[in-house]
């Protein structure tokens, strides 16, 4: 199979790409021809990842980052530019769940008053604070040149008002908040925003062991994320901001798109 050349040129940072979506958005980056850097917390997994795709000659840089830490992420952000030249896309990934406060959230949902203020404070310190500090590093050169995407990932409504879901929820609804007034913030620039989220639960390692087989077998695979990420990361896309694509959903968004009944 000839590898895709549509995202050839293109450079994109993709944050906690060792697993689930993060690893599934790089891949389908890499495979459309794209130069990724997996950011990730430097751990053996990352060099494995990158490893792996190094071995089947793709275009991949190891970009040690702890989300949290903002000297941390100003030295991704450093590191990307020495490394692979100017980004392009920035894609908001990194993440951990409900299982970090309550391995059994699932089958055993606790309410908010249950939560220890640490792992409240680790979940919202990753899932939300983590894309505003990526965001940032990344913003003032996307500002000065004129150009740049920045893709944060998030999870589907329900998620952010269901029993038994705090911090998760709060902080992917603050992610959303956060990403509509970054839209806003560089619509004048060159700049974009959009979100991405699947469109039900994933089969990753946020998931509960103790999920029943039956709801298991109904996960997404993390692939669906795919497309989504490729579209946005390509010359189709230039100009496209403010946008919530749920994955699922694509080929119906795309349709529309191209039928020009949505904005830009």
């Amino acid at each position: 199979m000839t590898a895709s050349t549509e995202l050839d040129g293109v450079t994109a940072v993709v944050t906690g790409a060792t697993s689930g979506i993060g690893e599934a958005m790089a891949d389908a980056l890499l495979a459309a021809g794209a130069t990724v850097g997996f950011a990730s917390r430097p751990t053996p997994r990352l060099d494995d990842t990158v490893a792996s795709r190094r071995e089947r000659g793709l275009a991949v840089v190891a970009l040690p980052v702890d989300v949290r830490d903002p000297g941390s992420v100003g030295d991704l952000a450093r590191r990307a530019a020495d490394e692979m030249g100017d980004v392009d896309l920035v894609v908001n990934n990194a993440g951990i769940g409900m299982r970090t406060v309550n391995p059994r959230f699932f089958d055993d949902p606790r309410p908010f008053y249950e939560v220890e203020p640490e792992g409240f404070a680790d979940v919202v310190a990753t899932n939300l604070t983590g894309y505003f500090l990526v965001a940032r590093a990344f913003a003032p050169t996307f500002v000065e040149r004129g150009r740049g995407r920045i893709v944060n990932v998030s999870m589907n409504h329900e998620t952010m008002r269901r029993r038994g879901f705090v911090p998760y929820g709060p902080a992917r609804a603050g992610a959303e908040a956060l990403s509509l007034i970054m839209t806003e913030d560089l619509r004048s620039s060159g700049v974009t925003v959009n979100l991405v989220l699947p469109g039900g639960a994933t089969d990753t390692g946020m998931i509960p062991d103790s999920l029943p087989d039956e709801l298991r077998a109904r996960l997404l695979p993390a692939s669906v994320m795919g497309p989504p990420a490729v579209f946005l990361a390509s010359a189709e896309a230039e100009g496209v901001t403010g946008q919530r694509i749920v994955a699922t959903e694509f080929d119906r968004w795309l349709a529309e798109f191209r039928a020009g009944h949505l904005l830009r």
